[in-house]
């Protein structure tokens, strides 16, 4: 009998591919999918487990959707994603409401699970486990395993289990899993398990299919983009394959995500700005500029070394976008060590600018470090730097005034775009007045205002 689900997606552009993955296997199953969690007999919350208040949002969202039940179709109330991997039986402890805990394992059979739950019958939570233990350390040793790591975990990927959600001009192309860095602070690589990257073949094709669905911008997402190709034997595959996103018909624009510092390589740097179609973007994950901080991080790099870069970028590409995210009160920050951030964030002149604030991880070695700062001490070092930064983002849109930019139409009511220096969701958007144009249009234009992040332009 047909059933009706309904997804809500939590966190990152990654769980969004995750969510129509999971879409896809239904859809294929005799599912109906609907948008509308109230019209759902069943609502699947793909979670996100990443920091404290992702995860209170995704709790927020699975009690919501708990609600709904007993007085409309709603039944069963199913949790996924991150967070339901990284606790498992804890949180289905924690949160009776949900009906079902699944893990990434479930993912393969996620229409038995669903079909179980909503009978009735009870699904017994996983114990979570280090997935880092499912490959290989080294990541050349990996390729005879990561085929079934990957599909056990994540799907097997490509347009064959994938199901659009909604009708944005964009959308996120997943291109590897998992991390192989240590950062302290971060359990992904706990829950998400080693660095695995997708073969350019499925991934070309999934490019493929997307833009014969719609789309004009790919949106390459992964936990770490500068690691693409070392467990297939070529660190410079990105390189090597961006040229074949470009040259796939539909494709107007390609962007890359999560850049490691430490791992930007002149020759990705140099193929990112010549390579037709690549957006000259740069996520570029600093978190922090204090060495001391950034080593008890277990990350690289320093405010000398991070500017080099920037000069770099802007050398080969003036108009380039760079953003980054930084992590304020890690155990044993000094006045010192803000103030080398705040300095740095005055000067690098950035488009973008996340702000958070530490707070201890499960299973992360910063649980355990000593010299924790105050939470009230976070709290004002978060409230200064947000302001700072938040001046400095607006400075630089300002200075932005008289570009010439290329805007991809999202919201028609809205008139509302992004320009190529602009990533979707987490950064400023670009505005026309007294224009009518649709979504999925391109249209050159000019700067000609600024307001906090956001652009005003006007057509050519």
């Amino acid at each position: 009998m047909s059933r009706t689900v309904a997804i809500v997606t939590m966190g990152c552009a990654r769980n969004e591919v995750d969510s129509e993955e999971l879409a896809g296997r239904l859809a294929a199953d005799g599912w109906t999918l609907v948008s509308d969690v109230e019209e759902a007999e069943v609502a699947v919350v793909n979670t996100c487990g990443f920091i404290e208040s992702a995860k209170k949002d995704s709790i927020d969202a699975l009690l919501e959707a708990n609600s709904l039940k007993g007085h409309g179709t709603t039944r069963a109330v199913v949790a996924v994603g991150c967070m339901a991997e990284r606790y498992g039986q804890e949180l289905a402890k924690a949160l009776p409401e949900a009906d079902g805990i699944l893990g990434f394992d479930d993912y393969q059979d996620i229409s038995a699970r669903l079909q179980s739950i909503v009978s009735g019958n009870a699904h017994t939570p996983h114990v979570p486990r280090d997935r880092r233990s499912l490959l290989p350390i080294a990541p050349a040793d990996r390729p005879a395993a990561r085929d079934e790591a990957y599909a056990s975990s994540l799907g097997a990927g490509g347009s064959l289990f994938r199901k659009r959600l909604g009708q944005a001009p964009w959308a996120p192309l997943k291109i590897a899993s998992g991390c192989d860095r240590r950062c302290s602070f971060c359990a992904i690589p706990y829950f998400r398990g080693s660095f695995i990257s997708r073969k350019p073949t499925e991934i070309i094709e999934e490019g493929r299919w997307l833009a014969q669905n719609g789309v004009s911008e790919l949106f390459l997402v992964s936990e770490n983009t500068t690691s693409y190709g070392k467990d297939l034997g070529d660190l410079k595959l990105m390189e090597k394959i961006l040229p074949e996103f470009a040259a796939i018909e539909g494709v107007e624009r390609v962007r890359l995500s999560y850049l490691q510092p430490a791992e930007m390589r002149p020759s990705l740097l140099q193929a990112m700005i010549e390579s037709e179609k690549v957006a000259p973007y740069f996520d570029l994950s600093f978190q922090h500029t204090s060495p001391t901080v950034l080593r008890r991080m277990r990350r690289f790099g320093d405010s000398e070394k991070f500017l080099h870069l920037i000069n770099q970028i802007r050398a080969l590409s003036p108009e380039a976008g760079i953003r980054s995210n930084f992590i304020v009160g890690f155990p044993g920050e000094t006045q010192e060590d803000f103030d080398d951030l705040a300095n740095f964030i005055s000067a690098a002149k950035l488009d973008a600018i996340g702000i958070f604030g530490y707070s201890d991880e499960d299973n992360t070695e910063a649980l355990d470090l000593s010299n924790k700062v105050d939470e009230d001490l976070i709290k004002s070092r978060v409230e200064s730097l947000s302001s700072l930064a938040d001046e400095m983002v607006s400075q630089r849109a300002a200075a932005r005034i008289g570009e010439t930019v290329r805007v991809l139409i999202e919201d028609s009511e809205l008139q509302e775009g992004r320009a190529a220096h602009q990533g979707p969701e987490v950064d400023g958007t670009t505005s026309f007045i007294d224009t009518n144009f649709k979504v999925g249009q391109y249209i050159d234009a000019v700067i000609i205002d600024s307001m906090g992040a956001d652009l005003v332009a006007r057509q050519l």
